[in-house]
């Protein structure tokens, strides 16, 4: 796994959290912020907020406020932030490209956090006798990924690292569980997926990789708001912010107790677990004029390719103290 969160880091983090998020609340502050009964967290089969729930230590923290934890499951992030953007959730996580399209339909959503880059979380996978042996050989052929989710940028990626144009190839969106269906039965050639997918694929399936995101995405997960909810709430935001810091920094020292943990919750055995759980990269740090880039480019990206209906201004969704940093 890979650890970025020392101490001082963790200071260093809070403070600049505090910050960004007594501006959501405007002359308000996070100390002085009304309280509610509830907050709505949507998750995905994987990563930090999954583990967090497993523990139960954000309930501890917010039950003693007199304010309960609703934990609702998405298949993936595109589906997770149209539960956002419906009300239906107030905090979230997800990759770098479901905010874009999110926000390109309309969402109201704030960036909050980000986890650090783990590329080879995600990859472009064949079956173990397929004749794709390189990235050429999709010339033609049938690629399956769930619409909007990190794996389409990977995927636009690849395909222009290796000279190919997006329509050289036929691309069907489907959810992961439909997608590993279609993968299995051979009505696709390539399927592009994340982890815990990638890992369950490569040891169930014996799935082989053709290429993972190293040299070619960043592959960050983001924590979002409903904006409304974090400038009428910020010092929830912040309490569910610095339990996953805290979570990040038990989790440098506890990498089996964390495979144990997500294991049973995302219904895989424990060594594909593992597989999984070791590339994922925890650090959980604020977002940055630099990170706020990264994002830009991708969303300028799925525009050329008129994936997405409008261009968008990434600073639109920025905490307001680094939205000027990052127009």
């Amino acid at each position: 796994m890979t650890f970025f969160f020392d101490r001082r880091g963790a200071l260093a983090f809070a403070a600049a959290l505090t910050t960004s998020l007594s501006l959501f609340a405007g002359v308000a502050s996070a100390q002085t912020a009304a309280k509610p009964t509830e907050v709505r967290i949507g998750f995905q089969k994987y990563g930090t907020l999954t583990v967090l729930k497993a523990k139960g230590d954000l309930e501890k923290r917010l039950s003693a406020q007199g304010i309960a934890v609703k934990w609702t499951e998405f298949p993936a992030g595109p589906q997770l932030l149209e539960g956002l953007n419906v009300g239906s959730i107030d905090f979230g996580t997800v990759g770098e490209a479901p905010p874009i399209f999110a926000q390109a339909a309309g969402a109201d959503l704030v960036y909050v956090a980000n986890q650090p880059p783990a590329p080879t979380a995600e990859a472009l996978i064949v079956p173990k006798d397929s004749a794709i042996r390189t990235l050429a050989d999709l010339k033609g052929k049938k690629v399956v990924l769930n619409k909007g989710s990190n794996v389409h940028y990977l995927l636009v990626k690849l395909l222009e690292k290796q000279g190919l144009k997006y329509t050289d190839i036929t691309v069907v969106y489907l959810p992961p569980a439909d997608a590993r269906a279609a993968f299995e039965r051979g009505a696709v050639d390539a399927w592009v997926i994340w982890d815990p997918f990638l890992a369950a694929a490569e040891r169930q399936l014996g799935a082989r990789v053709v290429a993972d995101g190293k040299g070619v995405v960043a592959n960050h997960q983001f924590y979002l708001a409903e904006r409304g909810y974090a400038e009428k709430y910020p010092q929830v935001v912040q309490a569910i912010i610095e339990e996953l810091a805290k979570l990040d920094r038990w989790s440098e020292n506890n990498s089996a107790a964390v495979a144990a943990l997500l294991a049973p919750q995302i219904g895989l055995d424990l060594a594909t677990t593992e597989v999984a759980a070791a590339r994922f990269a925890y650090g959980i740090q604020p977002i940055t004029p630099a990170i706020a880039a990264e994002q830009q480019k991708i969303a300028d990206a799925f525009h050329a390719l008129k994936l997405i209906p409008r261009p968008i201004r990434i600073a639109d969704a920025l905490p307001k103290s680094i939205t000027t940093a990052a127009k």
